[in-house]
């Protein structure tokens, strides 16, 4: 006997609800954490970031260019028609009113968002965004930043670039999975406030941490320091 119209529409919902909670099931993961977790991104970042410029993935002048650097490591997105996307990870700035000194401690921020298209299939991607004016730092450390919308982003310049793009953001991304249009457009920004209160054992903004002078990093989040400190001298 043939399905009704009803019948279709029925099944149509549960395969959606069971893509939904597959989404939800993969991403929340990501957004539980404590201590220690917050611990290993840092630890993690830091071995995404070297890796990138070991491999002269990411050019020097760009990385000597940019205010912030935020790196993102392990960010999880799936589709089956509607994509989505999760993770976190440390923000650094350069010190001084023109963010050209020495780098601060870390700020750990939050990335999450929907987007609907033709997406088959998962990846988990390691991102380093380099921030490369004022504007687009005061837009990440005051609030929710829209990729796209809040902010222009554009591929960042491989080592042997001869020059780089007039964007506020430059991303430099490393694929793990199979994922159609592996990017971070229409993906949010945002400090995790939660987690920072979790590294440094009180209350800290964004702000506070990255343009301070008196917030001391933690042992993993003095190794990111020191790698990028290590590069301004080159």
């Amino acid at each position: 006997m043939l399905s009704t119209g009803s019948d279709k529409t029925s099944e149509r919902i549960t395969r959606l609800l069971c893509i939904f909670t597959s989404l939800v099931m993969l991403i929340l993961p990501v957004f539980a954490a404590d201590k220690d977790k917050d611990e290993d991104t840092l630890r993690r970042a830091n071995l995404v970031l070297q890796d990138m410029l070991n491999s002269k993935d990411i050019s020097l002048s760009a990385l000597s260019n940019a205010l912030c650097v935020l790196i993102l490591p392990d960010v999880k997105k799936i589709g089956f028609g509607v994509g989505g996307s999760g993770g976190r990870g440390p923000l650094l700035c350069r010190a001084g009113q023109n963010f050209r000194g020495e780098w601060s401690a870390p700020a750990m921020l939050s990335v999450g968002g929907m987007s609907v298209g033709l997406q088959v299939g998962g990846s988990s991607t390691d991102f380093v965004l380099l921030l490369m004016n004022q504007k687009v730092v005061n837009h990440v450390l005051n609030g929710k930043t829209k990729m796209g919308t809040d902010a222009t982003a554009a591929v960042g310049p491989g080592a042997t670039a001869a020059s780089a793009s007039d964007a506020d953001i430059l991303t430099y991304g490393r694929a793990k999975g199979v994922f159609a249009g592996v990017s971070l457009g229409g993906t949010t920004v945002e400090p995790d406030n939660d987690a920072n209160y979790r590294l440094y054992g009180k209350t800290l903004t964004a702000t506070d941490i990255v343009r301070g002078t008196d917030v001391k990093p933690s042992t993993e989040g003095q190794s990111l320091v020191t790698v990028l400190d290590s590069k301004l001298s080159k």
